[in-house]
């Protein structure tokens, strides 16, 4: 469903088509497409009679591409959107407030995320945003995702949590998300 500038995206469409049509899948959706791609991956759908119902893009505090458009585009398509990585790769909760890695986070582990996106001025934002947190009775984490929820386009955020206490954690933002 990741935008690939290799393949048609008739091919790609029809893929998705084939998947909702035979059962294998319940509906279309796809990831990461630019405002124009998105408009005519929605027409090629609608074209072969089957919806687009979602779209899947990056969106945090940090990352905020779909401001300049697609949330206008998803709008107007009436394609709900499900933003992930709301607390950048981690970096919008508490792991990183000592300005350290550690040892255990994908940072050290170069995944998702490299080491050299923390840095002095990084570490400050992130503080400055966690003082914002606390002003409003809430954890850094927690803050990220109501920001990420404040837009009525944004139909939901996806969540990786590796403990119960971090789920439950991240589920705390639907308590203030004014």
């Amino acid at each position: 469903h990741r935008a690939d500038p290799d393949t048609p995206l008739e091919e790609t469409m029809g893929a998705l088509h084939t998947a909702v049509t035979s059962g294998r899948a319940l509906y279309a959706g796809i990831s990461s497409y630019s405002p124009e791609r998105t408009v005519r991956a929605a027409k090629i759908l609608a074209d072969l009679g089957t919806p687009l119902l979602i779209h899947q893009p990056s969106y945090s505090m940090f990352n905020r591409w779909i401001e300049d458009g697609l949330l206008d585009t998803l709008g107007d398509l009436g394609v709900g959107c499900i933003g992930f990585s709301p607390l950048a790769q981690g970096l919008l909760t508490d792991r990183y407030l000592g300005g350290d890695i550690p040892s255990d986070a994908r940072a050290a582990r170069g995944v998702s995320m490299n080491s050299s996106m923390i840095n002095d001025e990084t570490i400050g934002r992130v503080r400055a945003l966690n003082e914002i947190a606390r002003e409003r009775g809430q954890s850094l984490a927690q803050l990220a995702v109501s920001w990420a929820l404040r837009d009525d386009r944004v139909t939901s955020v996806l969540l990786g949590a590796s403990s119960v206490r971090q789920l439950e954690d991240n589920l705390g933002a639907l308590q203030n998300l004014s």
